[in-house]
């Protein structure tokens, strides 16, 4: 199958050698900044996965094959419009969204941005607990392709699917995809959560409630609850909040840590999609009358200069309530 994955950050190119190991005709499109002489000449990138080499098999370029039967948009979610606009594919191309993230300005979904924008496509959400270093060493991952065309999740499975990476299929795309994106929010107060040293016990509630109030937004905007208890929702929200290759978590640690923002921000060219989520999905819960306090708090800190401390205590002195509530 001839497959184009557009992107040369961490998870495109875990992707591209996935795929490419599956079989596939894989090309590899990039931008300048991403080196791609060295991609195409060394096999590996300067900046992203070191170690990990690239099979031969894959051609890098910087443009697109517009004939691909899969285009695999591997970029980050403040650069979706962009990008899936200036594509052109055929009709029949599956487009697939990897970006976990909501756009701020319209609080659309990544795969509803490229509905928007690209020419008449079908679109997919790959999503679930997949940090690109555990893939790309062929570690075992389980994720979910979700969309509204049956024939195309069934494509995009077999596609995908490997021994160490295996792909379940869902009709609920939105579901899918604000799991994706709102457990980035959460794992950023994880992180503060870990580096004030708070413990387990305040760790295990604070998924707990995560997870809550992503089913909350999710339910409002049409999702199916029990989404979120599968991989793209709670799968995803364990590993992001847990794992030591979360950006996320550790933009949470460093804000614990005294760190500001900006200073968080300027020292990793890695994108932590949940500082710009928080803007979105906060306006969404507001738009929607949906109670989000995590959500809330983390904003807050993140774009209002709240004292982490001082949210911590506002979260856990809110008005009693019952759990299902």
């Amino acid at each position: 199958m001839k497959i184009q994955v557009v992107g040369a950050g961490s998870w495109g190119l875990a992707i591209a050698r996935l795929l490419a190991r599956n079989g596939h005709a894989v090309r590899l499109s990039c931008r300048d900044e991403d080196g791609p002489e060295m991609l195409r000449n060394e096999r590996r990138s300067p900046h992203f996965l070191p170690g990990v080499l690239l099979p031969e098999s894959i051609a890098v370029a910087r443009d697109v094959d517009p004939a691909s039967e899969i285009a695999v948009l591997a970029v980050p979610s403040h650069a979706m419009r962009a990008v899936a606009g200036a594509l052109r594919f055929s009709p029949q191309t599956v487009l697939v969204n990897v970006a976990k993230g909501i756009e701020n300005d319209t609080t659309l979904c990544m795969h509803e941005v490229i509905e928007e924008v690209a020419n008449p496509c079908i679109v997919i959400t790959l999503s679930g607990p997949s940090h690109a270093e555990e893939v790309a060493n062929d570690l075992p991952a389980s994720l979910v392709a979700a969309g509204k065309d049956s024939d195309a999740c069934a494509k995009v499975q077999q596609a995908f699917n490997a021994a160490t990476f295996r792909v379940y299929t869902s009709h609920d795309i939105t579901g899918v995809a604000l799991g994706g994106a709102l457990k980035n929010v959460i794992a950023i107060a994880a992180g503060v959560c870990d580096g004030f040293g708070l413990g387990d016990n305040a760790k295990a509630a604070l998924i707990t409630r995560g997870l809550a109030e992503m089913a909350r937004l999710g339910v409002a905007l049409g999702a199916d609850p029990l989404t979120f208890a599968g991989l793209s929702g709670m799968g995803d929200l364990i590993v992001t909040c847990e794992s030591r290759h979360s950006r996320n978590r550790s933009v949470g640690e460093k804000i614990a840590s005294g760190m500001k923002l900006e200073e968080i921000l300027a020292s990793s060219p890695m994108v932590a999609e949940g500082v710009r989520t928080a803007r979105a999905a906060l306006a969404l819960a507001r738009k929607n009358n949906v109670d989000m306090p995590i959500t809330e708090q983390v904003y807050r800190v993140l774009y209002e200069g709240a004292d982490a401390r001082e949210a911590v205590t506002a979260l856990m002195t809110r008005d009693l309530k019952s759990e299902r509530g």
